[in-house]
């Protein structure tokens, strides 16, 4: 089960996601920010309540990271140990910009 929160204040999406992003749940949230990245210059994750990342939610991050260098910036805030621990063992940590 995934929450997924979008708000857009001017160039500026902020999804917040809570629960788990896996093989269920990831196209869900690329769903969302295929519709939502046209025409904004940053993307903040905040994934203060996201309990666990699979693979399936890495390439999300990664379709978005590659979509938002081409256009903006993008971010990763309030990363659980636990989830950020996936990130340094996949080798994710080099390549998101992860913030407290």
């Amino acid at each position: 089960m995934l929450n997924i929160e979008k708000k857009l204040e001017e160039n500026v999406l902020e999804v917040a996601l809570e629960g788990r992003l896996d093989t269920t749940t990831a196209p869900d949230l690329e769903a969302l920010l295929k519709e939502s990245m046209e025409g904004i210059s940053e993307l903040v994750l905040n994934f203060e309540k996201l309990e666990y990342i699979s693979s399936a939610g890495l390439r999300v991050l990664l379709f978005a990271q590659k979509t938002m260098s081409k256009t903006g910036s993008m971010k990763v805030i309030h990363v659980s140990n636990d989830v950020k621990e996936i990130f340094e063992v996949t080798g994710f940590l080099d390549i998101l910009t992860v913030e407290d």
